[in-house]
Parts: C-alpha cells; structure tokens; sequence
C-alpha cells in the first residue's frame, strides 16, 4: 500500500486550516518519498513546517508503511505553482515565461486573482515601458529574479 498524495493533503490541510499559511505542492513518489511545500504571505517560519511535519508524521504508522518526510518552503529559485505565491511576491523583480515562449522580465506591480501586472525592466536610459498585465493561464513558468546588488 502506497501513502497518496490526497491522503497526505488532506492531513496538511487539517494542520493549517485557520493559518494563513498555504500549500504549494504535495509531491509523494512511489518509493514513498513526500515532499511538501507551503508558504504564507507573511513568510514562513521553521517552525511552521515542524508543526506540520509533526502532524504527518503523528498520523501515518511508519510500522505500515514507511516513508521518507520533508516539509519546508519552495527554495528561490522555483517557479510559482500556487496564486498566492504571485501575491506574496508583489514588489520583486521576476520574470515570466509565456505559453508562447515569450518572456517578461521586470517588477511584479500587481496580483488581482488570475491576472499579474509586470513593470519591464528599462534597457535603455530613456525608454518608457507599459506596465503589462498577463493571465495567470497564459503563463508557463514564473520565478522570482535573484539579484545581489
């Protein structure tokens, strides 16, 4: 008998009902390895992903089925798999790949649901870019831009 996915959200879910901390994925591979990430607007603590990793582990009997357990925010370098994570990322530079293969790099300005406003980043001195607004189903991939400035 495998651990599922469903089984692992459902007990996820139950842990951070009444949080504002969010689930990004839920991967459980065949060799029973789960992987969970979450998040939250305001940031995420260590402790956050303790409590939740508790709760999981406190409800599946490793005597039945053993398993392999991580719990912790998605890493910078990402892509968004959840809508919140848009919003969480307002005022960062990201860049956007389009269904089409097309790409935006700029300043995320706005989230308002299934859309996001980006600021292109200026490539020359005096040029003055529209901001552009994207569907979210438009989109392939999106990732925060890591900068050392």
């Amino acid at each position: 008998m495998m651990i599922t996915e469903a089984a692992v959200r459902a007990l996820v879910e139950e842990k951070i009902e009444g949080t504002e901390i969010f689930i990004v994925s839920i991967r459980v591979v065949p060799t029973n390895r789960i992987r969970v990430f979450i998040d939250a607007l305001e940031g995420l603590d260590v402790r956050a992903c303790v409590n939740v990793s508790r709760h999981i582990e406190g409800s599946l009997d490793r005597e039945v089925e053993d398993y392999e357990l991580e719990v912790s925010s998605p890493g910078l370098t990402e892509p968004f798999q959840h809508p919140l994570q848009y919003k969480k990322n307002v005022g960062r530079e990201i860049k956007v790949t389009m269904a089409d293969g097309t790409s935006i790099k700029g300043q995320l300005t706005e989230f308002a649901g299934d859309t996001i406003t980006v600021q292109p980043e200026q490539k020359k001195k005096k040029e003055e870019l529209e901001p552009i607004t994207v569907s979210l189903s438009e989109i392939k991939e999106a990732k925060t831009v890591i900068s050392f400035k």
